[in-house]
Parts: C-alpha cells; sequence; structure tokens
C-alpha cells in the first residue's frame, strides 16, 4: 500500500513566500479542495492568519499553544493561523492561538519570515505539486 503524498503548499505575499508541508488530516483535505485561494492578511501579535472560505469541525488533537511555525487552522475564524513567536494572550515566549486549533502540519522555512506581511496586504496559499 502506497503512503499517500503529503500536501504541500506555498504561502506567498508581496514581500516573500514559505512551503509548509500538511499532514493528512480531514482539515487539510478540505483545505486542498479549495487551493488555490487568494485572501487578505490580518496579524495579531506575532502571527499571521487569513480567511480561507472553508469551513471544518474542531479535531480532537486541537491545541491552543504551539510551536512558532506550526500550520494551523482556527475553525471559530474559517482561517488559517501561522503564528511566529508571542500574541497578545501568550505567557512568555510561547504562540498562543486565540482559541484551540487543528494543527495540519509545518513551515518549511524560517517562520520569522512572516514578520515580513503586514495587515491587509494579499496572500495567495496553492498546492505545490510532488
Amino acid at each position: 500500500m502506497q503512503t499517500p503524498t503529503p500536501l504541500r503548499i506555498r504561502i506567498s505575499w508581496p514581500a516573500g513566500h514559505l512551503t509548509a508541508s500538511l499532514d493528512d488530516t480531514p482539515t487539510s483535505q478540505a483545505l486542498a479542495k479549495a487551493l488555490p485561494l487568494v485572501s487578505t492578511a490580518r496579524t495579531w501579535g506575532e502571527e499571521v492568519y487569513f480567511d480561507t472560505g472553508v469551513s471544518v469541525s474542531r479535531e480532537t488533537g486541537a491545541r491552543e499553544v504551539v510551536e512558532p511555525g506550526t500550520v494551523a487552522f482556527w475553525t471559530d475564524g474559517d482561517a488559517l493561523a501561522l503564528p511566529y513567536g508571542p500574541t497578545p494572550i501568550s505567557q512568555g515566549d510561547e504562540c498562543r492561538l486565540a482559541s484551540p486549533c487543528n494543527v495540519l502540519g509545518r513551515l518549511d522555512g524560517d517562520p520569522g519570515l512572516l514578520a515580513t506581511v503586514r495587515d491587509g496586504e494579499p496572500v495567495r496559499v496553492e498546492r505545490l505539486e510532488a
């Protein structure tokens, strides 16, 4: 039996881009069906998030505190959440999301590049073919 190829995506904004590898989860599959998508970036502390138009339920492994560079899905806002440092509700240096989010995977490069995303800029998410 062949293992499914992990879903790879590219997230682009005017000043740069990052790629990410997503695990095979119900949320990742729903997101994949919506790609490519263009949205408007929002920033919240050291987190970038944006609406995807995808609506899914919170999964059992949803977490509120994650590592920098985690690709998370905020079910309350139908948004991808990309934390790279503390948010306004973090305790210390942790990446604390607004509420528990479905964890989809990890950014491949330096999550600190997300600091170049400006609130209100266009963001594009597309699937990378293996």
